[in-house]
């Protein structure tokens, strides 16, 4: 048996701000972009339409969730400790350069980590942490 990772989410809080990052800092492609109540969930994914896409969601949207919950959620992704995701690019240096280009906030250029790894870190609009290694 195979399992594979389909969706992730991660929320964001400016669909045209997560949008211009994704798809315009990361070079990632639109899959699907679907409006509903005043709010938007927005799927992306690496060029090429196969394999794992990120859901772009408004946080609020769950129905259970309390008020109490939708402002302790806005918090956390005010401070950028709400989402997180670790990417990998075939070229480290290009990709960090093409972020940094479009305004993204750093967090970390790229660095050898003592973990083994070298990686970059950025915040996208929502002030998810996204991760990106050198692949391979």
């Amino acid at each position: 048996m195979e399992i594979s990772v389909h969706h992730v989410f991660l929320p964001h809080d400016d669909p045209d701000a997560s949008l211009a990052f994704y798809r315009d800092g990361l070079g990632f492609e639109v899959r699907g972009d679907v409006g509903y109540g005043g709010m938007r969930w927005i799927t992306v994914g690496p060029a090429g339409g196969s394999g794992t896409s990120i859901v772009l969601h408004p946080p609020a949207a769950d129905p259970g969730i309390t008020a109490e919950e939708r402002r302790t959620v806005a918090e956390m992704m005010a401070k950028g400790t709400f989402g997180s995701i670790i990417l990998a690019a075939d070229d480290l240096g290009a990709a960090f350069e093409r972020l940094e280009r479009t305004g993204a906030e750093v967090v970390q250029e790229p660095a050898d980590q003592p973990y083994g790894v070298r990686d970059c870190a950025f915040r996208d609009p929502a002030g998810n942490l996204v991760r990106i290694q050198q692949a391979g």
